[in-house]
């Protein structure tokens, strides 16, 4: 569903090492860039997210990452010298002429550097340390919102503004009539429960963005094996238990509840995805930074899709 983008790794602390007792060892603390990172890459026209994960194994160091489009991969081609990290990396969906190539530093606390655009320049990052987002004790549910009111798009708002907006209300249903811009709420959600209908042409793809941020596949995907990047997965990231599909041009259901970072999926009735963790944003993330609040999105650029008793109630 999205494309791709970005980012690295540097020192840990030997396993077994004390805690720091100086300033070189504090130091070294801050320099430790093991775990999840969002990342913000700067363009002339603005800035674009991307995250990756570093972990430490008894071979050294491997890592997986997110860019601005496509699911996530592992990283590639790594080297460390001291503080300077640098990889390179076969594009996934970017239209690059050359591999992406990566090189930064660590420098208190927060990573940086310089990665190729599409056109061959020279573009800036840096990234920030993921927050963990824990999932919240004996939650209490707020009253329902119906998100859509079946008339108009109030409540809506295009992606692009300037793009093509093919979303209309349309006898009680919000319909995307073909490929065009993506459709967000004005208003931003914390944890909560989403419940909505959705139905698709033959082949056609969409998707969920929760909070702005975490992809939830829509597309015809009946009766294929289960995939993260299929129906009922968040994308890249968490593959549902089985395939509860339905066949294309039928009305089909999603029951969605977010806390934290925990995420149960709820497809036509069937617990697909239950109580599981989502690592990072998706592709095509509306932004970076995680602070555990953010619109709905629903994906409009990949085809036809259509969506009706759209309902959120809030945890309180």
């Amino acid at each position: 569903m999205r494309k791709a983008l970005i980012i690295l790794v540097f020192l840990t602390l030997a396993p077994g090492c004390a805690a720091p007792e100086s300033a070189s060892d504090e130091a070294a603390m801050q320099e430790d860039v093991t775990g999840r990172w969002n990342v913000t890459v700067q363009t002339e026209d603005g800035s674009y997210p991307s995250w990756f994960e570093i972990t430490q194994t008894d071979s050294g160091y491997e890592g997986r990452f997110v860019g601005r489009f496509g699911s996530a991969r592992p990283i590639q081609q790594l080297s460390v010298q001291a503080a300077q990290v640098s990889f390179s990396l076969p594009v996934q969906y970017e239209s690059h002429a050359q591999d992406l190539s990566f090189e930064g530093s660590l420098q208190n606390g927060q990573l940086s550097g310089t990665t190729n655009a599409e056109d061959g320049s020279t573009l800036q990052w840096s990234a920030v340390r993921a927050p963990e987002l824990p999932r919240p004790d004996n939650v209490q549910w707020g009253e329902p919102v119906p998100l859509f009111n079946g008339k108009d798009l109030t409540g809506w708002k295009a992606r692009h503004p300037e793009a093509q907006n093919n979303w209309k209300a349309v006898d009680g249903v919000l319909v995307n009539q073909e490929r065009g811009t993506d459709l967000i709420t004005r208003d931003s959600f914390g944890d909560f429960r989403l419940q909505l209908e959705f139905q698709y042409p033959e082949g056609s793809n969409s998707g969920i963005y929760l909070r702005g941020q975490y992809e939830v596949q829509v597309q015809d995907d009946f009766g294929k094996e289960p995939d993260s990047h299929y129906l009922g997965g968040v994308y890249g990231y968490l593959t549902p238990a089985r395939n509860a599909a339905k066949r294309a041009g039928e009305w089909q259901s999603y029951d969605i509840t977010l806390l934290g970072r925990t995420i149960t999926i709820v497809l036509n009735g069937d617990t697909v995805i239950d109580n599981q963790e989502i690592p990072g944003i998706t592709g095509g993330a509306l932004r970076a930074i995680e602070d555990g609040t953010g619109p709905i999105m629903l994906q409009g650029d990949h085809g036809p899709v259509s969506f009706r008793n759209i309902v959120l109630t809030p945890a309180q």
